[in-house]
């Protein structure tokens, strides 16, 4: 099955998802089966994405106008189709920068491949920054960094919500004081353990929440 996601930066009106939902009509997607959002693509909060995501099964592809609709923060998009990847899903980008992905191709998951490689050097950059910056601050007495703000108890709390069909990310998030990124990086859509959870919690291997 085909699924559609748009995307405009403003809730006001001004801006219209015409474009896009005519080019995902003419690739396919039937009109029940398209995800609309008014935000802008770096928050968090996007409840049609939210829905659209759990939405997919196994043998769907998601397609988007350009790759920016799904976000522009490159490692968020990496996880993202990561994500999607692991669940069996496809993503196609229809035209832009990203129109030469289509990761259900051999060819568009070797551009994908590249995109993640640079999504990987932005992280080591960043953690050799901050490395750097935190141990010149303790050569001048200083101690650095911010406190998790995800606990054992609030991944256990998530596994048990997301494991339920009728649960609202962003209510979540709000009720357990973290960002959508912080939640996915520790529990999937399903509920599913993943390793920063796994490692937070004190278990070795993630394991699968009943569904």
């Amino acid at each position: 099955m085909l699924v559609g996601y748009m995307r405009v930066s403003k809730a006001d009106g001004s801006q219209s998802t015409d474009l896009q939902r005519d080019a995902l009509l003419l690739a396919g997607v039937d009109a029940e089966h398209l995800y609309e959002d008014h935000a802008s693509g770096k928050k968090d909060d996007r409840p049609q994405l939210a829905a659209c995501l759990k939405a997919l099964r196994d043998g769907d592809t998601l397609l988007v106008w350009k790759l920016d609709r799904l976000g522009r923060d490159l490692r968020h998009l990496v996880n993202t189709v990561h994500d999607l990847t692991d669940r069996g899903v496809g993503l196609k980008v229809l035209t832009g920068e990203g129109a030469a992905i289509d990761t259900t191709t051999a060819s568009g998951k070797l551009v994908f491949g590249i995109f993640a490689a640079l999504a990987e050097f932005e992280r080591a950059l960043i953690s050799e920054r901050t490395i750097a910056g935190l141990t010149a601050a303790r050569a001048r007495g200083r101690k650095g960094g911010r406190p998790y703000k995800m606990t054992a108890a609030k991944v256990r709390t998530a596994m048990a919500a997301m494991g339920q069909k009728e649960t609202k990310v962003g209510e979540l998030c709000r009720e357990l004081g973290i960002s959508r990124q912080t939640l996915y990086r520790h529990v999937s859509p399903f509920g599913e353990l993943r390793p920063d959870g796994a490692k937070l919690i004190g278990k070795g291997k993630p394991q699968l929440a009943a569904r």
